[in-house]
């Protein structure tokens, strides 16, 4: 199957080309047929030549990881993968289709059909939800512009069943409650129009409406959705909106009592504790250890006279069941330049910060508070660029820290390093820089 697998794949990227018109294509009906398959492909290709035929058209999900128009998983757990093809035909009641083919022998055949209303299909996910062997299909049905539905479908023996369905906005996949089975998350707008979480858990072999909490932020605000864990190792969800004047407004969702529960929610104000201002940063597991931190930003001051540019130190915070919070780790964090730095605990309210511009090189200056009051330059973080940069990065005691490609990251000491009583070596400075990691926020849901 490794070969019919990499084969199909192929195929599938080349339809991918063709359908977004980056090939050229001698009549409209081939920019709707596969490419030419291997003869084991014939039956497989002209069942979708014939759906083709009757009108419909292609439809691949547009959102998330899975967005090829024919995929490959294999839904039963015995090796074989299922090959599932997504189709809209605008003259049917129910116009999205997706059809479900099993291997047989060297071929497909079809062997299900879950159809849909909506404009396209919006997201699609394979999870094995109850832990039986059999993955689950999670489709996200786009109903209108601004209106998105969700529906689980069991496929036992291939014969779907609709094990729930509600509209959305986001939603999230996890065992909310520790019984090896997972749950489903979903924020939404209720009946009034409040924003809400709600829980789908098992009972039995189906998915129900379990329980609600209110959300701090609605959900034109809402910004992401990740699954964490708490202090105490509990499984949390770090709901996260920015809201008109760059505030970032976290729920931390957990499991409590049996029901779903925002753990920061103020029982006084209604919304959560945890409103901080927004700097692009979200929830993340900033230290490694496995528990998700919650950045807080800082301003620090800034060395340099008459500036007004603005300069944060973050301290990551992470929570227990009980919303209480504990500063984990804090950090400066340069964005822009797409590095930050660990900063030692004896640095917080020592510290101010200013920027240098010169041509190919950005240099961040940190300076330490003396006796007198004023700021001292200790050291600086140069991110350098062009031609000359391996010169620039190790010129007049500069060293290297790190090398990208097209960039170099070099570090430098200043003469009141020598006496700062929290001054740090060039070993520390080099375990303490960090690169942010590129995140791609793909949307699978």
């Amino acid at each position: 199957m490794g070969r019919k697998r990499g084969i199909l794949w192929a195929c599938c990227a080349l339809m991918g080309l063709l359908l977004s018109g980056c090939m050229f294509s001698s009549s409209p009906e081939d920019m709707y047929s596969l490419p030419q398959l291997p003869n084991e492909y014939t039956e497989l290709r002209e069942q979708l030549d014939s759906i083709l035929a009757a009108g419909a058209e292609y439809a691949a999900p547009t959102s998330g990881t899975n967005i090829q128009s024919v995929q490959l998983t294999d839904l039963d757990g015995d090796g074989v993968e299922e090959a599932l093809a997504f189709f809209r035909n605008a003259d049917d009641e129910m116009p999205l289709k997706i059809y479900i083919f099993r291997a047989v022998g060297e071929s497909y055949e079809q062997a299900a059909l879950i159809e849909g209303s909506g404009t396209a299909i919006h997201s699609i996910r394979y999870v094995d939800m109850d832990n039986d062997g059999l993955r689950e299909i999670i489709v996200g049905w786009r109903v209108s512009a601004d209106i998105q539905a969700l529906g689980v479908y069991s496929l036992q023996n291939y014969e779907p069943r609709l094990l729930m369905s509600s509209l959305y906005t986001r939603y999230e996949v996890l065992d909310f409650d520790d019984d090896l089975t997972q749950e489903i998350v979903l924020l939404r707008s209720d009946n009034q129009g409040d924003p809400v979480a709600e829980l789908y858990d098992w009972e039995g072999e189906d998915l129900i409406a379990h329980s609600t909490t209110r959300l701090s932020m609605t959900m034109a605000e809402l910004r992401s959705m990740d699954v964490g864990a708490l202090r105490d190792g509990e499984a949390a969800l770090f709901v996260t909106g920015v809201a008109e004047d760059t505030r970032s407004v976290t729920d931390i969702l957990a499991y409590r009592q049996d029901v779903i529960s925002n753990i920061v929610r103020s029982d006084v104000t209604g919304v959560t504790s945890e409103i901080f201002r927004y700097i692009s940063l979200e929830p993340t597991d900033i230290d490694g250890d496995g528990v998700t931190e919650v950045p807080m930003p800082m301003v620090l001051p800034n060395s340099q006279e008459g500036s007004e540019e603005i300069f944060w130190q973050v301290d990551w915070v992470s929570y227990n069941a009980r919303g209480q919070r504990e500063t984990v780790v804090s950090t400066y964090h340069n964005i822009n330049e797409g590095w930050y730095l660990l900063l030692p605990d004896q640095w917080s309210g020592q510290i101010a910060v200013r920027q240098e511009l010169d041509s190919d090189e950005r240099g961040t200056i940190f300076s330490a508070r003396a006796g007198d009051g004023s700021y001292q330059d200790v050291m600086a973080i140069y991110t350098i660029t062009g031609n000359s940069r391996e010169y620039k990065a190790t010129r007049e005691g500069r060293f290297v820290l790190k090398r990208e490609v097209g960039t170099i990251y070099s570090g430098a000491f200043f003469d009141y390093n020598d006496s700062w009583r929290h001054a740090i070596s060039q070993e520390n400075l080099n375990q303490r820089f960090r690169l942010i990691a590129k995140e791609w926020a793909i949307g699978d849901n």
